[in-house]
């Protein structure tokens, strides 16, 4: 081995990536806007780790009056009081994992609801029975079972990890590859042939919808061997649902990939783009505790929609007619997107 080789290519390659300015700027820009946005949204009052859910008594009015709450419990750190406005409410958040603990405000006894496998129920449990009267505590509180059939985290979780690797193959596998087909001149000598744009596009995009199909049925079998899944809908509503939002992902791809020719810059960008819809879209956990312009932001992703649509049919048993709403936004901005793709799409560099 020659140093001089070694060194030759090593200084090639690094002044390539200087040269670059779009990518060296998204270098420094990226991880800077990341922590910048998880400052935003998870630090100071915008968000809290737990979230209890208060109700009036019958003969009470919804408030967030904490004077209504036991004297050692209202000032509990890290939780974030939400007034609800009926019991019904308050269940079907509790079941959904939107909050921890759900508490009738009032006299004593007093009443509560939690979900026996969330931790943090438990958690919060042990704080408001630690903060009334050691005595007597047994008789200042009555726990309540929750109604209705409760639903697994895992089953709640798994639809937002399937939509979110739905989301990085579509525009990784889209976006990506054909930025790096017209780097290396192969769109080039596409363009010599009869193709059209809008071709070459709706070929890319049925390509990988039909890939993302395919991943989604094996990673759903095998998970589904190990943790028996319940779809309370349809099967075939929820492959439809998995399909629309697929094919919205992937004409988004399409898009950003309309005039691109850096790959780093194309990977910034969509790292840009996948991490906000990550965690706004509500994957991971619930974003009830965020600014309400950050959750007005989120309604504008199509993950949120595509993840929203997938719970309602696989944990509530909807049926398309109650995710039309979902599904409208997410085939407007397939056709949106593609078509500007198709309008801005360059053979060359």
């Amino acid at each position: 081995m020659r140093f001089e080789r070694l060194w030759a290519v090593f200084y090639a390659r690094n002044l390539e990536f200087f040269r670059d300015r779009s990518a060296l700027g998204w270098n420094f820009i990226f991880p800077f806007l990341i922590v910048l946005g998880f400052g935003v949204i998870f630090s100071g009052k915008g968000f809290k780790e737990y979230r209890i859910g208060i109700f009036p008594h019958p003969s009470g009015t919804v408030s967030l009056d904490r004077a209504k709450i036991p004297a050692g419990f209202k000032e509990i750190r890290y939780a974030e009081f939400i007034g609800i406005h009926s019991l019904e409410e308050g269940l079907e958040k509790l079941r959904h994992h939107r909050i921890d603990f759900l508490l009738e405000t009032g006299l004593a006894p007093h009443r509560y609801w939690i979900d026996d496998s969330s931790p943090k129920a438990y958690a919060i449990e042990g704080v408001f029975k630690g903060s009334l009267s050691p005595a007597n505590v047994e008789t200042l509180v009555q726990k309540e079972e929750i109604q209705g059939k409760q639903i697994r985290y895992i089953d709640w979780f798994f639809p937002g990890i399937l939509s979110m690797n739905m989301m990085f193959s579509a525009l990784w596998g889209v976006g990506y590859i054909v930025v790096r087909y017209r780097k290396n001149g192969v769109l080039k000598r596409l363009h010599a042939t009869p193709l059209t744009a809008l071709e070459y596009l709706l070929a890319q995009i049925l390509s990988r919808l039909f890939l993302l199909i395919f991943t989604l049925t094996v990673v759903w079998i095998g998970c589904n061997l190990f943790f028996s899944f319940t779809v309370e809908g349809s099967y075939a509503d929820l492959f439809i649902v998995f399909g629309v939002g697929g094919l919205s992902m992937c004409a988004l791809g399409l898009l950003l990939a309309s005039r691109g020719s850096s790959e780093e810059f194309t990977d910034g960008v969509l790292n840009f783009i996948t991490w906000p819809m990550m965690f706004l879209s509500e994957v991971w956990f619930s974003i009830d505790s965020a600014p309400e312009w950050i959750k007005l932001a989120s309604k504008a992703l199509p993950l949120t929609h595509m993840v929203k649509a997938a719970r309602k049919v696989m944990n509530d048993g909807a049926g398309l007619s109650e995710v039309t709403l979902e599904l409208t936004v997410l085939i407007s901005i397939a056709v949106v997107c593609l078509v500007a793709g198709a309008a801005l799409f360059s053979w060359r560099k």
